[in-house]
């Protein structure tokens, strides 16, 4: 179903250069000029590669603990996924709940869906510590099911509390529909402590923190090789170089050439968001809460309502690194197509990410070469897990925590080598193929 609307493209982060891509997160923050490049050799305890989230929080929590910390990143701080991301802070993984069970038994699978939530729990403390303005937009998260499934919802929600120790809320159909004006929609599973932020005025916040404790950022500075040496690293950059203790690769989708024993085993996905105008009124008479939603398809659709009756809709994925004509307009037709009564809403930003998976769907966390550090491939679920994955490195480095080892069951799997992209666009299309089977049986 295509709607009547205006058909004037909106703006979009592919056609416009700028230092960071044109999305609506941009310009609603304030930003600040580029740091670096890199050119001289320097020294640190800990060199960082990457200034996304995971980068950041393991570069804070490591400055926290006296250490000495360079951050390098190519771009510009949260450039990547972290900075134009859906904004939805819950536990768990991409992996669900019952295949993470299946994969590693209950007591792991309990240990690690904790840290998820201690993850999530770091990223509300952070935003009131730091006390970064403006990032905070609302509580909770609903998952919702295009199709009728009442018995496998309250399993899950039952499976959910009794083995992982995480408590949700299944909604009826009746529920689900008071809030959200659709039939497209049937039961829901609401996760009360989950909640959506502004994610590029997290990153710099993370970022102004980590600088006022003495660490140092130097963007525009692309790592291109990483060398051993006696007793340290040297990260090797177009006009300089950092030798450091332990180096830490943070780089996701966006750079699979640093290192290719860890960028192997990443595979970019591209998914794509559009913001809407405010229209507030407009807006109540389809969605009836301040919660995060996503429905529960293999491919699909998230979005919330942001303070000032803006709408962000995402969904959608691709291997493309360019995103499609008319992206905006396509983003609102998915969403009319739930919500007829938002045929009216007019974008104002539209962009697309990508995001690095890894084939288990867990993030890669671990140590590859002793001080060679590995935090990447979040997978579509990153706000919690960088900062669970931060920390674990960061307390690995400094005080031999070793519960970073626990994510040695989920391996650096080679994702699909020259032929990545396509396995990742043919995986996709089944994806949708089932979905929509789902949908009509």
């Amino acid at each position: 179903m295509t709607r009547k609307r205006q058909t004037s493209a909106p703006n979009t982060s592919i056609t416009i250069k700028m230092t960071y891509p044109d999305t609506l997160y941009a310009s609603m923050c304030a930003l600040t000029p580029a740091t670096g490049p890199l050119t001289a050799t320097i020294k640190a305890d800990i060199c960082v590669i990457g200034a996304g989230l995971a980068g950041l929080t393991t570069a804070l929590e490591a400055q926290r603990r006296g250490l000495e910390v360079v951050v390098l990143e190519a771009e510009r701080v949260g450039w990547g996924a972290s900075g134009r991301n859906a904004g939805i802070v819950s536990a768990g993984f991409s992996l669900g709940a019952s295949q993470l069970l299946d994969a590693v038994g209950e007591q792991d699978a309990w240990t690690l869906h904790g840290l998820s939530a201690t993850g999530a729990q770091y990223v509300r403390r952070q935003i009131e510590r730091l006390k970064i303005p403006k990032t905070f937009h609302g509580e909770g998260f609903y998952r919702v099911s295009r199709r009728d499934c009442a018995d496998e919802m309250q399993t899950d929600v039952e499976r959910c509390g009794r083995k992982l120790g995480y408590e949700l809320n299944y909604c009826e159909r009746q529920q689900i529909q008071e809030i959200l004006r659709t039939e497209r929609y049937h039961q829901g599973i609401f996760d009360p402590n989950a909640f959506h932020i502004e994610p590029l005025s997290y990153a710099l916040g993370l970022a102004k923190a980590f600088a006022a404790l003495g660490g140092v950022i130097l963007e525009q500075t692309k790592a291109k090789a990483i060398e051993k040496r006696e007793n340290t690293w040297r990260v090797v950059t177009p006009e300089g170089a950092v030798d450091a203790g332990n180096v830490v690769l943070c780089t996701s989708a966006y750079d699979l050439s640093v290192y290719r024993p860890v960028t192997k085993a990443i595979l970019p996905v591209a998914t794509y968001v559009v913001a809407a105008k405010p229209a507030s009124a407009l807006l109540d008479t389809a969605i009836q809460t301040e919660a995060a939603v996503a429905d529960t398809r293999l491919a699909g659709d998230y979005f919330r309502r942001l303070p000032g009756g803006r709408l962000v809709w995402g969904g959608r994925i691709s291997t493309s690194r360019t995103a499609p004509f008319r992206i905006g307009e396509r983003m609102l037709d998915d969403c009319y197509n739930i919500f007829m009564q938002l045929g009216d809403l007019k974008a104002s930003h539209s962009w697309y990410g990508l995001m690095g998976y890894a084939r288990h769907k867990m993030p890669l966390i671990g140590e590859v070469e002793p001080r060679l550090w590995y935090a990447t491939a979040f997978g579509g679920h990153g706000l919690n897990t960088t900062a669970m994955a931060g920390h674990l490195i960061a307390g690995a480095i400094s005080e031999g925590d070793d519960r970073y080892k626990l994510f040695e069951s989920f391996k650096l799997k080679r994702a699909g080598g020259p032929f990545r992209r396509a396995i990742t666009q043919g995986a996709y299309w089944a994806m949708q193929a089932r979905d929509k089977i789902s949908e009509i049986t």
